[in-house]
């Protein structure tokens, strides 16, 4: 199944809107595994059951694995997802970019090693640091993954770069959405391309929707970063046009300081449970 089929199912399966990132701090695990990085494959898999039928997506975070040398851990639990979850996409966050041969690497890790269905990617370097992930890739190997794009990142700082106008005075963040929408997915192949959109900034939800009425926007920043859940809907829900709002922390560590994983796990159903509900009632039909 595509990434773009497997999200529409999972979505309407589950009612639901939210994607849950799995980015692993030991140092905010329960007091009973607090610190140990042994612990991190059994950290998410306890978060992804409490959760599995919650979400329309996963969302494991590479270098909080990574950095932890829990690659092994990682590919583990995107296994443990497919077989939990059957159906619900795992979208891979590493924010690559990269040309040539290094590209080929990064796609053949995500998609061949991880077992991802999606992936985000960095477009600023242009096309042909997407081309490596493409439906063309490999012999069409990647036919169906999921390529999201950074577009307007929720940071700050993000409009250091993504608000600068180019020349015709169209902002970049613009830019890249019209191309995400028109140009690019024909020179790709036909790949499903996605877009990451800030929750902290609804009018350029909105805008970017305008620009990208179909592709699917991957939302940060609802919950602990402090966008606002029924703005997020109101700017990006389309009925044609999917988004999957990502929560991590407010999921992940709603157990506080509890001292085992059961009560943490508890926790974190019930902040995605209120967080899912939340984000449906704000769907046009449900305010009407």
């Amino acid at each position: 199944m595509s990434f773009r089929a497997a999200l529409a199912a999972a979505t309407a399966r589950h009612e639901s809107m939210l994607c849950v990132g799995l980015d692993p701090e030991p140092a905010k695990f329960p007091l009973s595994w607090r610190g140990d990085e042994r612990r991190i494959l059994d950290f998410c898999a306890a978060i992804v059951d409490a959760t599995a039928d919650l979400v329309c997506a996963f969302k494991p975070q590479i270098a909080h694995f990574a950095a932890a040398r829990a690659e092994e851990a990682l590919e583990r639990l995107v296994q443990h997802i497919h077989q939990r979850a059957p159906g619900v996409p795992v979208i891979l966050d590493a924010k690559r970019g990269d040309i040539g041969s290094t590209a080929a690497m990064y796609a053949r890790e995500a998609f061949r090693r991880y077992r991802a269905d999606a992936l985000t990617l960095s477009p600023f370097m242009g096309l042909d640091s997407l081309e490596p992930y493409s439906a063309l890739a490999e012999g069409g190997a990647y036919a169906g993954k999921g390529l999201i794009l950074l577009c307007r990142t929720s940071n700050p700082g993000g409009s250091d770069l993504q608000a600068q106008r180019l020349e015709g005075g169209e902002p970049l963040f613009e830019r890249v959405a019209r191309l995400a929408a028109t140009e690019w997915p024909q020179r790709l192949g036909g790949s499903e391309l996605g877009l990451v959109v800030g929750a902290t900034y609804p009018d350029e939800i909105a805008r970017v929707r305008a620009l990208a009425p179909t592709l699917p926007l991957l939302i940060p920043g609802v919950g602990a970063q402090g966008g606002d859940a029924a703005a997020t809907v109101h700017a990006g829900w389309r009925a044609d046009g999917p988004i999957v709002v990502n929560a991590s922390r407010a999921v992940l560590f709603a157990g506080g300081d509890a001292p085992e994983m059961a009560a943490f796990a508890n926790a974190a159903r019930a902040a995605a449970l209120a967080l899912r509900e939340q984000l449906q009632q704000s769907l046009p039909t449900a305010r009407a």
